[in-house]
């Protein structure tokens, strides 16, 4: 659906001024805008997902691990997936943020997938400004990603940052000259985006960021003694269809949290740049932008569409 056939719908949580300002800017943050008894919940669902980390000892395709990580002290980076590992996370994607994800995609909106990012005390790494829809390119741009804050998060510990009006700027490319995936923009490119007008999206408990999947975006290293998690959901409009696997798999993947499954695909005419094929295994974007593992010399895997 195009902006104005959804802003044509009634809303059903935002006002119509919200709505509007997402699709100008490419972002919203919603302040304390979920029930604390569902933050709540959340507190305790994570903690309890922390504590069966302690028995992890290197990352795999559910945990990325930050260095130092222990049994004492877990330090993480992510836990992909968290729909699929707890029924508290799944209940509050498909339930409390589905009209919220139906206000800026349309009435027919499905699930893409979900994940959990840390940001651990103390040196939880930064992520390097980059765009979400080249991970997972689908035939229109209709796809955006709510962030849940569990906790209060500020400057200190790694708000997230993003570029006002990127959204309807050029698709950046993420791979580097020598045809490896980077997941972030070339030092060339970062010199074309208004950096200086970034906002950084600071707020308490409760509140929820909001992203298009073009928007340039990220967040720098959290130097605070405090863990930041942040719970992020990708949802897609009915109409977008995906070109290319999902690197975060779920059980979830194509549920329709609102309305029902489209029969007509929507394609944008702007072209979308394709990531590698990650069929034999993703590295989560922390691992890509940081150059861990194996391989580094060697061009990624393309598609073959």
């Amino acid at each position: 659906m195009t902006p104005e056939e959804i802003l044509s719908h009634p809303p059903r949580k935002l006002s119509q001024a919200q709505r509007e300002g997402y699709f100008r800017d490419g972002y919203l943050l919603l302040d304390r805008i979920v029930p604390m008894e569902i933050v709540e919940e959340l507190r305790r669902t994570t903690t309890e997902m922390v504590d069966k980390s302690r028995k992890v000892t290197r990352s795999d395709a559910v945990w990325d691990l930050e260095n130092g990580h222990s049994a004492a002290r877990p330090r993480l980076r992510r836990l992909s997936a968290p729909c699929d590992h707890h029924p508290a996370y799944w209940n509050y994607v498909s339930g409390f943020l589905g009209d919220i994800a139906a206000d800026l995609l349309g009435p027919d909106v499905k699930f893409h997938h979900s994940k959990l990012n840390f940001k651990s005390a103390e040196g939880g790494t930064e992520v390097k400004w980059h765009q979400d829809i080249q991970f997972w390119p689908h035939t229109n741009y209709g796809l955006l990603t709510i962030g849940t804050y569990i906790y209060d998060c500020d400057m200190d510990n790694g708000a997230l940052g993003v570029i006002p009006g990127s959204h309807e700027g050029p698709l950046f490319d993420q791979y580097n000259d020598k045809g490896q995936w980077t997941g972030c923009l070339g030092e060339a490119d970062l010199a074309r985006v208004a950096r200086e007008k970034a906002v950084y999206l600071c707020g308490a408990a409760g509140s929820l960021t909001i992203h298009h999947c073009r928007t340039v975006h990220g967040s720098a290293v959290n130097d605070s003694p405090a863990d930041r998690p942040l719970l992020l959901a990708t949802m897609a409009a009915s109409d977008a269809m995906a070109y290319t696997g999902n690197p975060i798999k779920s059980r979830y993947e194509h549920f329709h949290v609102r309305g029902q499954p489209a029969r007509w695909a929507h394609h944008d005419p702007r072209p979308c740049l394709l990531p590698p094929d990650w069929s034999g295994g993703y590295r989560s974007i922390f691992a890509l932008q940081q150059q861990e593992g194996d391989g580094q010399d060697e061009p990624i895997r393309a598609y073959a569409m």
